[in-house]
């Protein structure tokens, strides 16, 4: 006998592996550090059966302890870098990104949806005493990121129908119906601008990389007022407006003129 559902019609199955995918793909979902009781509850499986894999995945780098449980490493980050079409859009935006950065005296991060979270792949930092900037490999939910609002607009209609259906099973349908409604609302421009909700003082200008089907990443200038100031927050929006228009030519974006 086994415990093999009979729905599942798969030819072949590694109970190992999926164990361990499970918990990487939980860690993901999850978006902080968690014991292994806590994963043993969430997944539905004894400490016990996830002990060898969480040791295993420690020692291959793909998640580290912290002092409030496992987390992911940027490993599985990094592999995921070396595929041509993210490689590629990095290597199209840096000098861009380098050119907006020496311009505004800001920072500037690249940033691309991975599932229902935004994922930051490429950041430059401000050229001037003071900057703010945030790691290579931060994410966050689509639905509280400034980037979310819009991946969500810009999407294509395959692509927006799916993250809804993802974003309704997590936050439930009012939340993610008020998130819609500032979505649809705020991008109506060529970037958006807001208040970062959780860094007092700046505020993010992001605009919209587009490829030939749909909106592929967004570039962000977390703006953050300086005295004198080089550059003023509506030229470094035209200016990043400029850049993230030059960076969708070359990723292949189809003309609207």
């Amino acid at each position: 006998m086994t415990d093999q559902d009979p729905a599942d019609d798969r030819k072949y199955r590694a109970p190992a592996l999926e164990k361990g995918l499970d918990v990487l793909e939980l860690l993901s979902a999850q978006g902080q550090a968690m014991t292994p009781s806590q994963m043993s509850v969430t997944l539905g499986r004894s400490v016990s059966e996830l002990f060898r894999m969480i040791q295993v995945l420690e020692f291959r780098g793909y998640i580290e302890q912290s002092p409030d449980g496992y987390r992911l490493t940027n490993r599985l980050f990094t592999l995921g870098m070396t595929q041509a079409p993210i490689k590629s859009l990095a290597d199209v935006a840096m000098p861009a990104m380098r050119d907006l950065a020496s311009a505004t005296f800001q920072s500037c991060h690249l940033v691309v949806p991975s599932g229902d979270q935004i994922v930051v792949i490429a950041r430059i930092e401000s050229p001037g005493d003071l900057g703010y900037s945030v790691r290579i490999g931060y994410r966050r939910s689509i639905l509280h990121a400034t980037s979310g609002l819009m991946f969500y607009s810009r999407a294509n209609e395959r692509a927006r129908a799916h993250l809804h259906s993802r974003l309704k099973a997590q936050f439930g349908p009012e939340a993610v119906e008020a998130f819609v409604e500032r979505s649809l609302v705020m991008t109506q421009g060529d970037y958006v601008e807001r208040a970062s909700d959780f860094v007092k003082g700046v505020t993010d200008l992001v605009a919209p990389i587009m490829g030939a089907d749909g909106v592929i990443a967004t570039l962000i200038t977390p703006f953050i007022e300086q005295a004198p100031m080089p550059c003023t927050k509506d030229e470094a929006a035209a200016r990043l407006v400029r850049a993230s228009m030059s960076i969708s030519a070359h990723m292949g974006a189809v003309s609207q003129a």
